[in-house]
């Protein structure tokens, strides 16, 4: 009997210094990440309303925070006003004239044709009767003159009523409308701010994070709300290149999640990256050799795991 007990108890010690010497198990602990995406505002302005609170599902488009600008409401007047005067101009130059005017121009042209016609009437007059000698050459000249001279007005006045009859020069119309188009394009980029002021979910998703607190100032470019989007979770492990190897691209693995009673799920890995030199875990000689470098490992869950969330631990021991 003592001869079977002390065999016994020496076959343990053997298996304990054997347990002893073998290496230990692989062990690597990660945490769940997941796709977070930040709202902020383009334009500063005053926090009107917040519209969601942490922890809540939202759609993508779901209105978020709203935001109040005098200043852009401000310059939206300027520009619709600078739009309306750009519209009048251009309706001045398609329209020409008011027939008003283009009658006085007319009836302008008419009384200088009527006096150039008179004049030259007696023009040939008064140089018939040089020709037979009873008036001077001065008066005929006086004549002639007077004549050129009317019909000089006359054609001047033929061209006041041509562009009055006509309307505004091409060039003219062109500006005019150049200058409505860019008064509407004013517009629409103060349109563009004023939209900026209600503030959507581009993504579906959890509310993770509520930072704008009404009344308070929202400056441009500062997360006031994030989202999560738990359907896009990815597992992170920080992993030494010489155990790089069980993690291979596309590689599966089975890690255990402690946060979830120890339930189980297949990762596949789809990035690898080295982390800088100040991750450095140790030299893998004393004397010569080289530095083993740290990698960011990530792996995609093969089916969404129920439950997860971002932060939480994962497991993954034994050989992959």
């Amino acid at each position: 009997m003592l001869l079977l007990v002390g065999a016994a108890l020496l076959a343990f010690v053997i298996w304990g210094f054997w347990r002893a010497a073998q290496p230990p198990v692989p062990y690597f602990q990660g945490q769940m990440e997941a796709r977070e995406t930040d709202v902020a505002g383009k334009v500063p302005a005053r926090i009107a309303q917040v519209h969601v609170k942490e922890g809540q599902q939202i759609e993508a488009g779901a209105l978020l925070v709203e935001l109040d600008s005098p200043e852009v409401r401000a310059k939206l007047a300027q520009a619709e006003a600078a739009r309306d005067a750009a519209q009048a101009q251009a309706d001045k130059a398609a329209r020409g004239a008011r027939p008003e005017e283009v009658q006085m121009a007319r009836l302008a042209w008419q009384r200088a044709q009527a006096a150039a016609d008179l004049a030259e009437t007696s023009w040939k007059r008064v140089q018939s009767l040089y020709a037979q000698g009873l008036v001077s050459a001065q008066k005929r000249d006086e004549a002639q003159t007077n004549a050129r001279a009317a019909t000089a007005q006359a054609q001047a006045a033929r061209a006041q009523y041509d562009l009055a009859a006509s309307g505004a020069r091409t060039e003219d119309r062109s500006a005019a409308d150049a200058q409505t188009r860019r008064a509407a394009g004013a517009i629409a980029e103060v349109q563009a701010a004023q939209a900026e002021t209600q503030l959507r979910s581009p993504v579906s998703g959890e509310v993770a994070k509520v930072l704008a607190r009404v009344g308070e100032l929202s400056p441009q470019g500062v997360a006031v709300v994030t989202v999560v989007d738990l359907q896009d979770q990815w597992l992170v492990l920080n992993v030494r290149e010489d155990d790089l190897p069980r993690f291979a691209m596309g590689q599966r693995f089975t890690g255990r999640l402690p946060a979830l009673a120890g339930r189980t799920a297949e990762f596949e890995v789809f990035y690898q990256a080295v982390l800088p030199d100040f991750a450095t875990w140790r030299a893998t000689r004393g004397s010569q050799g080289f530095d083993a470098r740290t990698f960011e490992v990530h792996a995609r869950p093969v089916a969404p795991i129920e439950g997860a969330r971002p932060g939480m631990s994962v497991v993954v021991e034994g050989a992959v």
